[in-house]
């Protein structure tokens, strides 16, 4: 269905192609995982299967890929349209109405449909990913998340025989992942569609991959095999293969029950140690929060005891509304000085509109904000950002220049850094990229860490974080672990809007889980994790009873056992 014949491709002003040697068929009805590092090509090759490349982002193509027998190169996008269904890293570029029922008929309105048959795949969409409750909700005020289901389903109802996605789980909660890769699963093996993905969270899709095709560095040839094969030699892989290859087992495991069948002699050498592992510990330095109670009638209880902690954040009874929809009810949160809590929940819960209420992007309907000891909402903005920084899911929000040169530039001179500070933060997180590079050509990890690096270029106090993993792969994450990890030991607080479960094992001191705007959950990580089969890491449910998070925790305590 899918071939790609010794391709390359070099785009304009670049002295080496972004791919070369890509050679390798996709046949009908299979589901394929594209994997590599960030920045190897892989959102290149996806957009030659769609023309998109080179029709559209220029460049040279060499070589051939044909897509039903279609060479894409004399066939544009257009042209091969009624084959193949696209979706992109960022949901906002593809929609071009306003309610979510009408984004999904247009597509096939463009195709020329009967009324009939449209009204009925759009139904049939709607539950396919439970979007039934937003038929009529305008696109721009859903969660990344909710966009993101909108984009795969404008796709899905023109019924394409290859589907082509780039991250299609990264703005995701853990259940809407799975509810989105099963349903490409069922378009897989009951209507015969090809499905090429690209993914870096592996610890979702690997299961679910017929092939595994990857790209090891940029300009490298690809790897092909099947997905235990792949994952042997990979530079990339899930927390269960990173544990498979820790304790020396043969075949890897892909996925969690594969790996707690054989984990009892394993487990069995962790229960000897005298103490279970806790989530991070706060440095020293910070101070004790009080955790909220979940009863709404202490929530609403008057202070009283000794004087106030001085808390990065402070939130108490919060509520927010957006039109008739309520986002946030009688939220308590206290932040303290080099904490770091990860909010997580599905998606809609009020994640990133608390994060906006700490950065005063949005007003409170009842309650309090403070942030630094100021109230957000009635700061100005070049007093605020010297307290609190914020980066966006989306970091075009804060990227203006014409290149990674000039962002670094205005990022040292808005906070009045050191000359090269801002190029330094962002050569630790993602070596390789080149000052004349425009930021629009970055992937969409490469450029959430740019916007990472302008934010933390001010060194704020206070440090917010929405989705801040979104298209970085494993390599990328651990440096922005250790980064921020430092942050916090300097007293840096930090807060992270998150559906990355690993990303929360690895940093959060505690776990905040929100549900339909209210807070169900303020916990220690280990305590709130563990209790959720949704938001508990891959080790946590491979160990269990036990409660080992990382890989890194497992791995320490067999060394302890080694030098004991």
């Amino acid at each position: 269905m899918i071939r790609f014949e010794d391709v390359s491709v070099t785009y304009d002003g670049a002295d080496e192609p972004t791919v070369r040697g890509v050679d390798f068929e996709v046949p009908e009805g299979e589901l394929v995982l594209l994997a590599g590092p960030s920045g190897v090509g892989k959102s290149t090759v996806l957009g030659a299967v769609g023309g998109l490349v080179p029709h559209f982002t220029g460049g040279t193509l060499g070589g051939r890929v044909t897509v039903a027998g279609r060479d894409t190169r004399t066939h544009k996008p257009r042209e091969l349209a009624d084959v193949v269904g696209t979706v992109g890293q960022d949901p906002l570029s593809h929609f071009v109405t306003d309610t979510v029922e009408d984004e999904l008929a247009y597509g096939m309105e463009s195709l020329g449909l009967p009324p009939a048959v449209m009204r009925r795949r759009v139904e049939e969409t709607l539950d396919l990913l439970g979007l039934a409750p937003l038929r009529g909700r305008p696109i721009a005020t859903l969660s990344g998340g909710q966009q993101q289901r909108v984009a795969i389903g404008s796709v899905l109802t023109a019924h394409p025989s290859v589907l082509v996605l780039d991250e299609p789980t990264s703005a995701l909660d853990p259940a809407a992942a799975e509810e989105v890769l099963a349903v490409l699963q069922r378009l897989v093996h009951d209507l015969g569609t090809t499905v090429l993905l690209a993914e870096h969270r592996l610890e979702r899709v690997v299961q679910y991959a017929d092939r595994i095709v990857l790209l090891p560095a940029p300009g490298a040839a690809p790897v092909l095999g099947s997905p235990a094969e792949v994952m042997a030699v990979s530079p990339v892989f899930p927390p269960v293969v990173e544990l498979g290859r820790l304790a020396g087992w043969s075949p890897l495991p892909l996925t969690v029950r594969d790996a707690r069948r054989r984990a009892a002699p394993l487990r069995e050498r962790l229960a000897a140690h005298p103490r279970t592992p806790a989530a991070p510990v706060a440095p020293a330095t910070a101070l004790p929060a009080p955790r909220p109670s979940a009863s709404r009638r202490l929530r609403r209880r008057a202070p009283d005891g000794p004087a106030p902690v001085p808390y990065a954040a402070e939130v108490r009874g919060l509520a927010v509304r957006r039109g008739r929809v309520p986002a946030l009810r009688h939220v308590d949160l206290t932040v303290s000085p080099g904490e770091t809590v990860a909010l997580m929940g599905r998606n809609g819960a009020g994640k990133s509109t608390l994060l906006g209420a700490l950065t005063g992007l949005v007003e409170p309907s009842a309650g309090s904000v403070r942030t630094g000891g100021l109230v957000p909402h009635r700061t100005a903005p070049r007093d605020l950002v010297r307290r609190v920084g914020l980066v966006p899911q989306e970091p075009r929000d804060l990227l203006y220049a014409d290149t990674v040169a000039a962002e670094c530039l205005a990022a040292d001179r808005d906070a009045d850094a050191e000359p090269g500070t801002c190029r330094a933060l962002l050569s630790g997180l993602l070596p390789g990229v080149t000052d004349a590079i425009h930021p629009r050509d970055l992937s969409e990890g490469q450029r959430l860490t740019l916007a990472l690096a302008v934010v933390l270029t001010a060194r704020p106090p206070l440090l917010l974080l929405d989705e801040p993993t979104r298209g970085l792969d494993y390599g990328a994450k651990s440096r922005l672990v250790t980064l921020l990890r430092a942050l916090a030991a300097e007293g840096h607080a930090i807060v992270l809007a998150t559906h990355d479960v690993e990303l929360a094992a690895e940093l959060a001191h505690r776990v905040v889980l929100l549900a339909e705007g209210e807070v169900i959950a303020d916990g220690p990580t280990t305590e709130v994790s563990v209790a959720s089969p949704s938001f508990a890491p891959q080790v946590a449910k491979v160990l269990a009873p036990q409660r080992w998070l990382t890989v890194a925790q497992v791995r320490d305590a067999l060394a302890r056992e080694v030098l004991a």
